[in-house]
């Protein structure tokens, strides 16, 4: 099978042999042997690339793509059809989440090929960067840059938890906004695999994305006292790490109230001594809900229990914004033209992606693969390669529709 033999060239790259998970965060070596790979497949494919001075790949099938250098998505005016995902991974993430919309697109094109079929106005696959956040806190950092959503400075000035700046991980500092991003592309569409079980439920192979939840990140900085964990009396004790406990509650509670997701993953506690009474506790609070009210409203409403329970432990507490993604619904047209085509089911989503960055600025619509295990962000995140199969014949029909008629 065609899709087997492309996925086992990626499969082991930056895969960890203890949790079975995958470790590839953006620019370090896993993901750039996979960026390598990109190249390779479109140099295979006759596909010039191209590259935005963001992080950002992109390769064209159709009209050449002029000037290459970085900083240059392609030639304006094209109104090309965007596709492809990203190659990062959350620490110990699954194998498909990002990677099979790109070995995907690849396919797709190869179908289309196949089948005679040439492109009225160019098919171009991306690699974006930076999708998951995982290494410098911002989540579609590649795709935020190219739109316009973060400023290329703040951007530039993010570190890794070793301190590398994304500009040295990158090279440079980034381009920024592409002012012509609207003339370039006509529409962008992204195959991913799905992150829950609805398609399971619904015995399809593939479907259609109708929305986005509204989500974001915040940083809860919880200040104590460090001190001696065998000589300071419970009563003396002004320890960060009650607070942070119960603000996991908190969070947990506010969240189910509301029908809400509320999600502290991240931690780091300082000085990380068994022996030790914590000085400082750091945690993320990734929240989302159906509708940006019921956002506001849950965080407003874990901040405020945990700034109770600050004052109550004689805690400090600050809490930062990190990202905000508004909700996003998928182009009408688009959607209900692509779940006519495949005869697929259309579902929401509570997952970010590029193509919700990219929504604001051009007509988008996203394919899910179904996903039996329904577990995503995880080593136990899963697609057959039939339904993988189903989901490249689904994207080179869309591509089709768009770009060859």
């Amino acid at each position: 099978m065609r899709f087997r033999e492309s996925w086992d060239e990626i499969a082991p790259v930056g895969r960890d042999a203890g949790s079975g998970g995958y470790l590839r965060y953006a620019l370090t070596e896993p993901e750039l042997r996979l960026r390598e790979w990109f190249r390779a497949q479109a140099d295979l494919r006759g596909m010039p690339v191209s590259a935005d001075g963001n992080g950002n790949l992109f390769a064209w099938w159709g009209d050449p793509p002029g000037d290459t250098r970085d900083g240059d998505t392609g030639r304006a005016g094209t109104g090309a059809v965007l596709t492809g995902s990203h190659f990062d991974s959350v620490p110990h993430g699954g194998a498909y989440d990002g990677p099979l919309g790109i070995v995907s697109a690849f396919l797709a094109v190869d179908e289309l090929r196949a089948a005679g079929a040439s492109p009225v106005r160019p098919v171009v696959v991306a690699a974006f960067v930076e999708e998951e956040g995982a290494r410098f806190g911002v989540p579609c950092l590649g795709s935020r840059l190219l739109t316009g959503e973060i400023d290329p400075d703040r951007a530039a000035g993010l570190r890794d938890a070793a301190g590398v700046s994304f500009a040295d991980a990158l090279g440079a500092r980034p381009a920024g906004a592409d002012p012509a991003l609207s003339d370039r592309f006509a529409a962008f569409v992204e195959l991913h695999v799905e992150q829950g079980r609805a398609l399971v439920d619904a015995g399809a192979p593939v479907g259609v994305a109708s929305a986005i939840w509204p989500h974001g990140r915040w940083r809860f900085e919880l200040r104590g006292e460090g001190n001696h964990a065998g000589t300071t009396r419970m009563a003396d004790r002004r320890d960060p790490m009650l607070t942070f406990a119960f603000t996991v509650l908190a969070a947990n509670k506010e969240a189910r109230l509301r029908g809400a997701h509320a999600t502290v993953g991240r931690v780091a506690v300082a000085p990380n001594a068994t022996n030790a009474v914590p000085s400082t506790v750091t945690c993320w609070l990734d929240a989302r809900a159906a509708a940006p009210e019921t956002l506001r409203e849950l965080v407003e409403a874990v901040h405020a229990k945990a700034a109770e329970r600050a004052r109550r432990d004689g805690t400090e507490l600050t809490v930062t914004p990190e990202s905000a993604t508004p909700l996003v619904t998928f182009d009408g047209g688009l959607t209900g033209r692509l779940a006519h085509l495949l005869a697929a089911p259309v579902l929401p989503t509570g997952a970010g992606h590029d193509a919700g960055v990219l929504a604001a600025r051009l007509p988008t619509a996203m394919l899910f693969v179904r996903n039996p295990t329904g577990v995503s962000h995880s080593p136990a995140e899963s697609a057959t390669d039939d339904d993988c199969a189903a989901g490249v014949v689904a994207l080179a029909r869309v591509l089709e529709e768009l770009a060859c008629r």
